[in-house]
């Protein structure tokens, strides 16, 4: 049986936020399909998704690479989610139902799961719990156009690295500002709920300058 396009479309997404195709790196259609253990024409439309979601991009001569972020480009993306972030739950606040709550106190509880894992916090547990939270919101506030632009925004590479370096208390104030953000859905406090998505988003962009200034530190001090 043939994989399907979104069989093989997951696959390459995990590969990509594992790491096992590293940023920076050229990619052929090949080597995905064998990665995959497909053939070329689900990667192709695979590869279509992934660029549209800037987890993949393409160079002037059309060959499909890895994007690697300068601190720049990751600053504005984590400035433009922030504003997005804030409009998608003030909206939210004002349409989302009763089943819509209780699906993302689900997700709440399992990613409490992911960080309270008997061998330590599990990271891809907890950022695909994050991932379905945020999804739920973005389904909450029912705009076709901002589901649009947060899947161009939302670079779930940048959210895995971050998560990846996460503390223990990181993950803990995360999990505080989604039950935050549960509460103002619940009484449609549309300027709380606001308030706590742009601020949650802000939190995250601390955490990943703070990372990077440590892996800075690290490597001069592996120099000396």
């Amino acid at each position: 049986m043939k994989k399907t396009s979104d069989d093989v479309y997951r696959r390459i997404r995990s590969g990509i936020l594992s790491g096992h195709f590293a940023a920076g790196s050229f990619v052929p259609e090949d080597e995905f399909a064998t990665y995959c253990g497909t053939s070329r024409t689900p990667v192709r439309e695979a590869i279509s998704r992934l660029v549209s979601e800037m987890l993949l991009q393409r160079s002037g001569t059309r060959r499909v690479f890895v994007p690697q972020w300068s601190d720049n480009q990751i600053e504005e993306l984590f400035i433009l989610r922030a504003g997005l972030e804030q409009h998608c739950a003030q909206r939210a606040a004002r349409l989302i139902t009763a089943d819509q709550i209780a699906a993302l106190q689900l997700h709440c509880d399992f990613i409490d799961g992911a960080i309270s894992a008997s061998d330590g916090p599990d990271i891809p547990a907890f950022v695909e719990g994050n991932r379905r939270f945020h999804s739920g919101i973005l389904e909450a506030a029912d705009s076709e156009p901002l589901d649009k632009l947060m899947r161009i925004v939302v670079s779930q590479v940048i959210i895995h690295r971050t998560a990846e370096r996460y503390s223990l208390g990181d993950m803990e104030q995360s999990q505080t500002d989604h039950r935050d953000l549960i509460a103002a859905f619940s009484v449609k406090d549309s300027d709380w709920a606001g308030t706590i998505a742009r601020n949650h988003i802000l939190r995250a962009a601390h955490a990943y300058r703070v990372q990077a200034l440590r892996k800075v530190r690290d490597c001069a001090e592996g120099a000396d």
